[in-house]
């Protein structure tokens, strides 16, 4: 499959065309205005990685990140991880996906939140990235890389656009010890044609042997599945409720969250953080 084909296939996974009106739709169900929206209205929509707002806040706290950091959102989705950045850090943000439909949600719920002024978000490939040599400080990429195919190229452009020094910060699903195949669907791929995990030991390979030093590598997968469980008692319990992780993976989220949890469980994936610094 062609680098080009392979990434229509997985824009058109993640977000449908009519993704847009219906978080509108379920907003004004909820008597939200969706024009007008605190980050708490939207949380359970806002926040899809593993562990949520508080593994963000922990990864940003683990690495000391400088206010006035010019940030790069790799894989950026619906803008959650950003909007945290913004409103809790500070920072600026540039957010950047592969999937237009989740580019045109960040978009309008940032500027919803009332954050417009400091983020902007663009579609584009993050092995290719439409930025200029040393423009940003520091990357953050959850749940990104597992999407990746070819991580060399990935790589490679952010040390390219990254100022030395800077920094990528990784929040990452790898493949745990266990020897049984992955259950799917997961919430990152239906199959495996669109999962590619590597192991702990693989993933920090990858990234010193292409102009970064590990500052830091953290399991938390045992807060992970923790969370994951909690959530999905939550989740059956409030089975009715409008806003959820449902409307942004669609009706099979429920199997899918079963097979996240499972996986994790059965040590089939582990969950990492983890900073790298450019050479």
């Amino acid at each position: 499959m062609s680098q080009s084909t392979y990434a229509r296939s997985l824009a058109a996974r993640y977000a449908p065309e009519d993704l847009q009106q219906r978080l509108r739709a379920a907003l004004c169900e909820e008597a939200l205005d969706p024009d007008r929206l605190d980050c708490d209205d939207i949380a359970a929509i806002d926040q899809l990685h593993v562990g949520g707002r508080e593994a963000s806040r922990r990864l940003l706290e683990r690495a000391g990140v400088e206010p006035g950091a010019r940030v790069l959102d790799l894989g950026c989705g619906t803008g959650g991880s950003a909007r945290l950045l913004m409103a809790e850090y500070g920072l600026q943000v540039t957010g950047i996906d592969l999937t237009a439909g989740f580019v045109g949600v960040a978009d309008w719920l940032t500027r919803a939140t009332g954050m417009a002024a400091s983020g902007d978000f663009v579609c584009g490939d993050a092995q290719r990235l439409p930025f200029t040599e040393g423009a940003f400080d520091l990357i953050w990429a959850q749940h990104v890389l597992l999407n990746v195919p070819d991580m060399m190229r990935v790589l490679l452009e952010a040390q390219r656009v990254l100022c030395p020094g800077g920094r990528i910060l990784v929040h990452e699903v790898v493949a745990g010890d266990a020897e049984d195949a992955l259950r799917f669907p997961v919430p990152w791929a239906d199959s495996p044609r669109h999962s590619h995990l590597l192991e702990r030991e693989a993933l920090i390979e990858r990234f010193t042997g292409h102009g970064f030093r590990a500052a830091f590598v953290d399991d938390i997968t045992a807060d992970g599945l923790r969370w994951r469980q909690k959530h999905s008692a939550r989740e059956r319990r409030d089975g009715g409720a409008v806003l959820g992780p449902a409307l942004i993976f669609g009706e099979g989220f429920g199997i899918m969250a079963s097979n996240l949890m499972e996986n994790l469980a059965a040590d089939r994936i582990r969950i990492l953080q983890a900073g790298f610094v450019r050479r």
